[in-house]
């Protein structure tokens, strides 16, 4: 089941909040408010997709403090920080730590709602690459030991004799695990399996 797209906005100014909050509705997104970093943080889950709209000066815990401890926990929600005009060191250390944007207050509305499109589009491709990378792996798990070996030097492009010989068992059993690889993995070609080979070196390193 696929999962919704919120816009998380968290500021301790109401005023703030309900203004952005009507602005999103009216266009459609789904909006879920906090006052403060610190009740966002305990409603936090990997699970969550859409994008996070972030006041960089809050008390307590600030904007920077809730960022730094996403980053932590390896959260992925695009954040686009709101930043007065003495915040813009803060706002370029945001970036650094992997910030989306950050728009300056008093801001135009567009503009709020361009970052926001362009952050949920980030979104729901980070989420495709992972939905990606947990079906990869789960196909891979349903590999025996000796066909994940199979699978391993079939995408290296060695040969059935080649194989046979190096395991110490027979052409036809190398064609007969080759042939479940392919079954279980959901491929049909060659150039599918070195591709799906490729997809799981990148699930590995993200």
């Amino acid at each position: 089941m696929q999962i919704a797209q919120i816009v998380y906005v968290v500021d301790d100014d109401e005023g703030i909040r309900e203004g952005l909050s009507l602005l999103l509705e009216t266009t459609g997104q789904l909006v879920k408010s906090y006052s403060n970093a610190a009740d966002f943080l305990d409603d936090y889950d990997k699970t969550m997709r859409g994008c996070l709209i972030l006041d960089i000066r809050m008390p307590r815990m600030t904007g920077l403090d809730l960022q730094k401890k996403l980053n932590n926990c390896g959260a992925s929600l695009p954040i686009i920080f709101i930043t007065g005009h003495g915040d813009i060191p803060m706002a370029v250390e945001a970036m650094r730590q992997g910030a989306l944007d950050f728009i300056r207050k008093p801001f135009r509305e567009q503009d709020l709602l361009d970052r926001i499109n362009q952050a949920l589009l980030i979104d729901a491709s980070r989420s495709k690459q992972q939905d990606d990378r947990s079906i990869t792996l789960s196909k891979l798990a349903l590999l025996s030991e000796r066909e994940r070996q199979i699978f391993e030097r079939v995408a290296k492009g060695e040969m059935n004799k080649v194989i046979a010989h190096d395991l110490g068992i027979s052409e036809r059993t190398v064609e007969v695990h080759r042939s479940q690889v392919m079954k279980k993995l959901e491929v049909r070609t060659l150039a599918e399996l070195v591709r799906f080979k490729l997809q799981e070196e990148i699930s590995t390193l993200s």
